[in-house]
């Protein structure tokens, strides 16, 4: 009789009790007893309140307790924004882990919460453990660990579910804060080669000013004074003394014209931009070769694969370079153009027995840092130089 109570339950117990005091006064009414026809009919209108009294109970209470689990789905998704306003108030991505760890452990009420390093993760997905639950962190497709929650209450599958949405939005919170720093680096660095391409647009300008006064100009005012000389001469009637002094203003002029021309190519050679960086670089090696009597090796190839404008920058590197290891009078001068992992590697090596000076060195290192390369100088034990200088690989993707 228990057994019977408990599988159909108080409610089954009063419809049967209902139907059953129905029968009997059914029953009453076909023997003709109206004493026992009145007393079932009375019996089953009340097995049939007590139905009904219980069923507006029972619903009640199914509709507090809808009422209780609803609100505490408020107050957790309530605590769960506050966790999420709490991690995303800040930019830093290490501090965005440590809120997310401490917010974790508040809003679960673990006893620890503790964030595992990704070599120590096992399992990569969102399981449990004992005592407690470990959900993933992941930026991108780059793990950063699990996150561990343990307390003495079980967790739920919803508890699961839960924790792994709060570590979903740290994981991308973590990677949006680990963009901007990387765009805010991106940023300071670009401002920097931006202050050095204007320092050394300054000091190109600085240079060109001080060669210009110091060399041209000063020997077309000398050119000047000796045209001057030649036509007091003249009016003297001194044809001879005339005739020399315009003989030396001739040479010095066409050594004026010379210099300007070496300028003009240098600045930027014509044949850099007909015939490409190959060119210009042994054009560059016969210039030194005709001008000082070394001998000047190219093998440059490989500097074709460069953008336009790390082409012009390349050259004008090299050609000071060239020049600075011209001033120690070697008699041999190589310079290589290679790609390789590093990016493209360029030296410049010569035989000289003096030291480059450090001020040239200086120079070069300014120049190559706007190309966002590197540059060093190794000497060798029986003299000679060589300036390397490395460019990063994106310096031959696209146009310049």
């Amino acid at each position: 009789m228990t057994a019977l109570v408990r599988r159909i339950g108080p409610a089954g117990l009063l419809v049967a009790g209902a139907a059953v005091w129905a029968t009997v006064g059914g029953l009453g009414l076909v023997v003709g007893s109206a004493q026992l026809a009145a007393g079932a009919l009375v019996a089953a209108t009340a097995f049939a309140g007590a139905f009904a009294v219980f069923l507006i109970v029972s619903e009640r209470r199914r509709h507090e307790g809808v009422e209780d689990e609803l609100q505490s789905q408020s107050r957790f998704l309530e605590s769960l924004v506050r966790s999420i306003a709490s991690v995303s108030d800040t930019r830093e991505p290490a501090e965005i882990l440590e809120r997310t760890r401490a917010e974790s452990r508040r809003l679960f009420d673990a006893d620890t919460a503790e964030l595992v390093p990704p070599e120590q993760a096992v399992v990569r997905d969102a399981h449990e453990v004992e005592g407690g639950i470990r959900v993933p962190l992941r930026a991108g497709s780059t793990p950063l660990g699990m996150l561990e929650l343990r307390r003495s209450d079980p967790f739920h599958r919803v508890d699961l579910m839960r924790a792994t949405m709060l570590a979903d939005f740290a994981s991308r919170a973590y990677e949006n804060a680990r963009l901007i720093e990387d765009a805010r680096e991106r940023e300071d660095e670009r401002a920097k080669l931006t202050d050095r391409l204007i320092t050394a647009e300054q000091d190109e300008r600085r240079r060109l000013s001080i060669f210009l006064h110091d060399g041209p100009l000063q020997s077309m005012s000398g050119i000047a004074l000796m045209h001057d000389a030649a036509l007091a001469a003249l009016q003297d009637g001194r044809y001879e003394e005339a005739s020399k002094v315009i003989e030396s203003s001739l040479e010095r002029e066409r050594d004026t014209i010379r210099t300007l021309r070496d300028l003009s190519f240098a600045i930027e050679p014509l044949v850099l931009r007909d015939r490409g960086f190959a060119a210009a670089v042994d054009a560059l090696a016969e210039q030194i070769e005709g001008s000082h009597r070394i001998t000047v090796s190219a093998d440059v190839t490989a500097g074709e694969q460069l953008a336009e404008k790390a082409q012009v920058a390349l050259y004008q590197l090299i050609r000071e370079a060239v020049s600075q290891a011209v001033r120690r009078r070697p008699s041999r001068i190589g310079v290589t153009v290679a790609a390789n992992g590093e990016g493209f590697t360029t030296e410049i090596g010569d035989d000289g027995m003096g030291e480059r000076r450090r001020g040239g060195i200086e120079e070069l290192d300014e120049r190559v840092r706007v190309l966002n390369g590197r540059v060093s100088v190794e000497t060798g034990d029986d003299g000679g130089t060589t300036v390397r200088v490395v460019l990063p690989p994106y310096a031959g993707a696209g146009p310049g």
